[in-house]
């Protein structure tokens, strides 16, 4: 056998091995809910992981080379990465606003040339795109957010690491979702999952990010149906990255506290009380200053450099600004918080606001979930410096105070009362001070109230446009895509022109079209305006939208519902199993496919009368329902199947949905079929005589 033979044997062997191993992962659309979530939520973890460690390396590499190199800086570090000291004194002052400078250069000209959605903090982007659109984070925007980000914190900007992360692992969460048509429901989780695995990983906490994502969806609810799947993919994304970078929690291990006096709970409800004036101006300041450069005229990539000089000015008088800063937390902890200025202590939680906004707000890239938690810790230890002199039962140390300031500043105002308190227990190694901690962010939130530092946070679950289809049409669920989809009008080919392209969208009247390859295969969406842009003689392949959603075949019409809700997408393509294109659902599909399920559920009412019998039965193991398709069973007539509860989940049942031993029936049926409909399904559920509870 010659090589090139071997070569073209083992090169189909890989691509025979990736189809089947893809077509394995597309059928856990269908597999339960905990066997779906062990297998996606370890791949999520994993990359969550191994994003943290790249960006970890990346912000190392980035400081090493600007702020200490061309800067002749080096801050001081947490236990958990080192507890070094820093240089003290700057070595070249003039340098720094600089290097700061250069830093937000390289970061304006990354984002804004490659990858827009990288612009600021990255979290916020997260949650909107699983609220909106949770297959539609690109994949080079984990890429560029690694560069940019880097640059940004390496070169002295004021920023945090969680944000880079969170869109890392929230980004392969929507490839996933792509590649393996994820419902839409699936696929928000899989975003979510995301957030909180990617935080959890690069702060090692675990627990607290976990509930950070199913918590910081929503200002006062919570997304239950993620906290499994995020606290798996926190588990692994820990893991694999403190094999790497070690478990030991950044703040070290925070031993020997006490919550010894109910009076202390006193100066806790102060410090709550501060830490929610000083969240609401850190979000007051953090999105004036964003809006405020987006309005100044001058080129964007630019704006990020003028305000790393600024950033670096400030940070000659108070260096405590400059990076991520969780080495001056360390500081403020001990009793080395005594050899800092007072003004200093004072004044710095007031400049990291500041700091954090220009950095951040004109367009650079980094994370504000940590410069919050500095922002909190120095109110802490501003508060402590005061009071320890002249009031009666303050703690020995500081760090008590530092704590609570921590959790109560960022939790408050990102509205993740629970999440924070986890994460800073984990990251100092101490559960003791819950109690205090638990009055002062609740004092906190109170403060803040609706004032949030992520924008895209919704009130509740009622408000996601997903939720409000669900209560407002719920019969979508019942409902097949296949049953209520259109033909396509106009399917565009990859190789086509831009100007051809155009021509035949504007020719069908249509917006835009969904586009495929030489295979026949989906490869996403194109609008007219987009084509527009482009220059006539461009391929479409290189302006299409990959991101643009799609749904199986197989799935409910509450599926493209939820799409077409979100109000990003005017129509919504329907895939086989090949990921070919075999039909449309639009707003009228939508409609049509509900008004006929209307029709079809009125008419199966007609068919009972007043006095019918609601009957719930479990499959028994020797029913002759196990394995049949609801269509296939004879049914007595005026017989509906209203739903079936199957492992906890509740199923609205289509004419194709099977049945299975176990299934807990719901039926609606006459008074004179009762009988035979209970001996038909077998098992009973209920302590009366199985005719259920009638109905008048």
């Amino acid at each position: 056998m010659t090589s090139e033979a071997l070569t073209r044997m083992i090169r189909s062997a890989i691509s025979s091995l990736g189809r089947r191993s893809l077509q394995a992962l597309r059928r856990l659309r269908r597999a339960p809910y905990l066997r779906k979530w062990l297998i996606l939520s370890t791949l999520i973890g994993a990359v969550a992981g191994i994003g943290a460690i790249a960006f970890i390396t990346a912000l190392e590499w980035a400081s090493k080379l600007m702020l200490d190199g061309l800067g002749g800086y080096s801050a001081p570090s947490p236990i958990g990465e080192g507890n070094a000291a820093g240089s003290g004194v700057f070595a070249r002052p003039w340098a720094i606003p600089l290097v700061v400078g250069l830093g937000g250069l390289i970061s304006g000209i990354l984002v804004f040339r490659f990858a827009p959605e990288a612009e600021g903090h990255g979290t916020d982007a997260a949650i909107s795109a699983v609220h909106h659109n949770p297959r539609g984070i690109r994949a080079r925007v984990s890429f560029i957010k690694i560069i940019a980000s880097a640059f940004t914190i390496g070169a002295g900007g004021s920023g945090g690491r969680e944000g880079p992360t969170a869109q890392i692992s929230a980004g392969f969460g929507s490839m996933l979702a792509r590649v393996l048509d994820l419902t839409p429901e699936d696929a928000r989780v899989a975003v979510t999952v995301g957030i909180g695995s990617g935080i959890g990983a690069v702060f090692r906490a675990p627990l607290g990010g976990a509930v950070l994502g199913a918590e910081v969806l929503y200002r006062e609810d919570f997304e239950v149906v993620a906290l499994i799947p995020s606290l798996i993919a926190s588990i692994v994304g820990f893991a694999i990255f403190g094999v790497v970078k070690g478990f030991t929690p950044i703040f070290g291990f925070m031993h020997g506290y006490r919550f010894r006096h109910p009076v202390e709970l006193i100066y806790y409800a102060g410090i709550g009380v501060a830490a929610g004036l000083l969240g609401r101006l850190y979000s007051s300041s953090f999105y004036g200053v964003s809006r405020a450069a987006k309005r100044l005229p001058g080129n964007r990539m630019l704006k990020p450099a003028a305000a790393g000089l600024v950033v670096g000015l400030i940070g000659l008088a108070l260096p405590g600004t400059l990076g991520t800063g969780y080495g001056w937390v360390q500081r403020a902890m001990g009793q080395s918080l005594l050899e800092i200025p007072l003004w200093v202590v004072l004044a710095l939680p007031f400049a990291k606001i500041v700091a954090t906004s220009l950095s951040i707000g004109s367009g650079g890239s980094g994370g504000i979930f940590g410069p919050g938690m500095v922002i909190g810790g120095f109110l802490g230890a501003g508060a402590w410096r005061l009071l320890e002199p002249v009031a009666p039962g303050i703690p020995h140390s500081p760090a008590p105070f530092v704590i609570v300031g921590m959790i109560a500043c960022f939790g408050s105002v990102a509205h993740a009362p629970l999440a924070l308190m986890l994460m800073v227990a984990e990251m100092t190694g101490s559960l003791e001070l819950l109690a205090p901690a638990m009055v002062a962010i609740g004092l906190a939130t109170l403060v803040v109230g609706d004032k949030t530092i992520y924008e895209s946070q919704l009130r509740s679950r009622a408000d996601s446009p997903a939720e409000r289809l669900r209560f407002g049409m719920p019969l979508l669920s019942s409902i097949a895509t296949k049953d209520a989809m259109s033909t396509p009008r106009l399917v565009l080919p990859v190789d086509a022109s831009c100007a051809e392209s155009l021509q035949r969208v504007r020719s069908h009247g249509l917006s835009g079209a969904p586009v495929i390859d030489a295979s026949g295969v989906y490869r996403g969406a194109i609008e007219a305006d987009l084509i527009e842009q482009a220059q006539p003689d461009e391929r479409v392949g290189s302006v299409v939208d990959g991101t643009a959603p799609a749904v199986p075949m197989d799935s409910t019409l509450d599926a493209p519902g939820e799409i077409l809700a979100s109000g990003d997408a005017r129509w919504v393509p329907v895939l086989d199993d090949q990921n070919r294109v075999v039909g449309i659902v639009a707003a009228a599909d939508l409609i049509h496919g509900y008004r006929l399920a209307l029709e079809t559920a009125l008419r199966r009412m007609g068919e009972t009368f007043r006095g019918s019998s609601l009957i719930e039965r479990r499959i028994s193991d020797d029913s002759t329902l196990a394995g049949k398709a609801i269509a296939e069973i004879a049914w007595p007539p005026g017989t509906i199947v209203i739903a079936a509860q199957r492992d906890h989940q509740m199923i609205f049942p289509r004419a194709d949905t099977q049945l299975e031993k176990g299934d807990v029936l719901s039926v609606l049926a006459r008074m004179d079929a009762v009988e035979s409909v209970t001996a038909l399904i077998g098992e009973q559920t209920r302590s009366d005589d199985g005719r259920g509870a009638d109905l008048v």
